[in-house]
């Protein structure tokens, strides 16, 4: 069986096929060109430097492309990266599928599917459940495989559903624990709050950001379908539930400064923000420590304000000499 990017190890010479996740056309301080690459198989990613680029090689080393990979695994300022030796695409009669290379959500498209879609008869109040019925069936394709993000959480096929499955298995868990929650609203604003990232995105192979995505950003772009979807079923544009479920969008990254152009102003909107903070959060640190040995630090993680974590030696804690575990408390 052939290896992957993560089996080989520290200062390992290896020859592998690899997916370019991204490719950054840079100028080194000799003033020739470079590629900044980031490597990715269905293991992980790993970057390194293509020295001495000429225009050729940016044409045709972009993302999307599978490359045979020669080269050596090191670390540079405590992050391992490749020293190409050499690369070139992939021949036809070898790997080249990109959908080889790239990791899939934990879940099948037909299991999230079924859950998204048990979620929905709980959207009990009609014009929520109409709206999110609505752009689903817009967006369904999409939406079942595309990635959350181009890189951080959930960068994965099938990615944006499973952020989104996450975030309603903890609301679902947060309605059940505290009384008063608008729980229609915060399912209908779960399942939309991201789905403007199917516009945003431009798939699960070499994501980009779309012109559209850079010059409007997800939030905008679902708000808009939000308010089309509206008019096209009949519902008011001040209908208070439309209101309510628009806010929702609007306000969940939180802060102005992080794009929201409203800060939450209603419980389940609070709500909505702390859950997708907490899920992208938990996905960002486990998959920096996924790859790193016990009583080791992972890498700098970048959406978490370049902090390292630890993972610790596995096993439960020491007993105390004497302690009786049936008399904790």
């Amino acid at each position: 069986m052939a290896k992957h990017l993560m089996d080989f190890a520290l200062e390992a010479d290896f020859e592998t096929y690899v997916l370019i996740k991204n490719a950054d056309k840079r100028v080194a301080k000799n003033g020739k060109s470079f590629l900044s690459i980031t490597f990715q198989d269905q293991s992980g990613q790993i970057s390194g430097m293509y020295w001495d680029a000429s225009e050729q090689d940016a044409q045709q080393f972009i993302p999307g492309r599978v490359v045979y990979l020669k080269g050596k695994r090191e670390m540079y300022k405590e992050t391992p990266q490749v020293k190409i030796y050499e690369m070139r695409l992939a021949r036809d009669n070898e790997p080249h599928d990109p959908l080889m290379f790239v990791k899939r959500a934990p879940m099948t498209s037909q299991e999230m599917k079924n859950y998204i879609n048990q979620t929905i008869f709980e959207i009990t109040n009609a014009t929520e459940n109409r709206i999110v019925r609505a752009l689903l069936n817009r967006h369904a394709k999409a939406f079942f495989s595309y990635p959350a993000a181009k890189s951080n959480h959930h960068d994965f096929a099938g990615g944006l559903a499973f952020h989104t499955i996450s975030i309603l298995r903890l609301a679902h868990s947060v309605v059940n624990q505290y009384p008063g929650i608008d729980a229609p609203l915060l399912y209908a604003g779960a399942i939309l709050h991201d789905l403007g990232k199917t516009v945003e995105l431009s798939g699960p192979v070499g994501t980009e950001y779309t012109l559209a995505g850079n010059l409007l950003g997800h939030l905008s772009i679902i708000d808009a379908e939000i308010v089309e979807a509206a008019d096209k079923l009949g519902i008011d544009g001040q209908n208070e539930d439309l209101l309510l479920l628009r806010h929702m969008v609007l306000a969940h990254h939180g802060l102005l400064e992080y794009g929201s152009p409203e800060r939450p102003k209603l419980l389940e909107a609070e709500i909505l923000h702390d859950l997708d903070e907490l899920d992208a959060s938990i996905m960002m640190i486990q998959g920096a420590l996924a790859n790193v040995n016990p009583g080791d630090y992972s890498d700098r993680v970048f959406g978490l304000d370049n902090r390292r974590f630890y993972k610790p030696h596995p096993g439960n804690l020491p007993r105390q000499e004497g302690q009786d575990p049936s008399r904790l408390f």
